[in-house]
């Protein structure tokens, strides 16, 4: 049998899937809830295909960037289409550029936010400085703090 068909038709276990994706069995049952993936049953195990895999590895990157189930789902629909997935890619490529302004706009709300925050910070400061100044150091080890907490968190992820 040629390589090809053999991974066509190779299955997987819910186990196997979800240590190769990092996923909770719960995530799989919820996505098949969805009706996003379909296994099939051999008894009580559910058993994916390599089609369900390829889909999974879909739905993932999909929440990666922000895509709503929904959205996945329209996607994930056109998966089956016969014409070399022409229609699944031109469908992507519209919900990919919608992500892409609606982040970029988030971006620019973001670094409006902080622009204000730092002004804030500064204007706080100030005042401290001039009012009580005996408060600012306390207010730098604790900037400090957080900061060392955010790159903790960070370096955890």
């Amino acid at each position: 049998m040629p390589a090809e068909l053999r991974r066509l038709n190779r299955t997987f276990t819910i186990r196997q899937l979800c240590l190769e994706f990092k996923v909770t069995p719960r995530a799989l049952r919820f996505y098949e809830d969805k009706g996003l993936l379909a296994p099939g049953r051999d008894g009580m195990n559910r058993v994916y295909s390599y089609k369900d895999r390829a889909r999974l590895q879909l739905i993932l990157q999909g929440k990666r960037v922000g895509l709503s189930l929904g959205e996945i789902g329209e996607i994930l629909d056109l998966y089956d289409v016969e014409d070399g997935n022409a229609q699944q890619n031109a469908k992507s490529l519209v919900k990919f550029r919608e992500r892409i302004v609606a982040l970029e706009v988030q971006r620019e709300d973001i670094n409006g936010a902080i622009e204000e925050l730092h002004k804030a910070c500064a204007r706080l400061e100030k005042h401290l400085a001039e009012t009580r100044p005996d408060l600012l150091p306390r207010a730098e080890a604790y900037d400090k703090m957080l900061r060392e907490r955010l790159d903790g968190v960070g370096a955890k992820h």
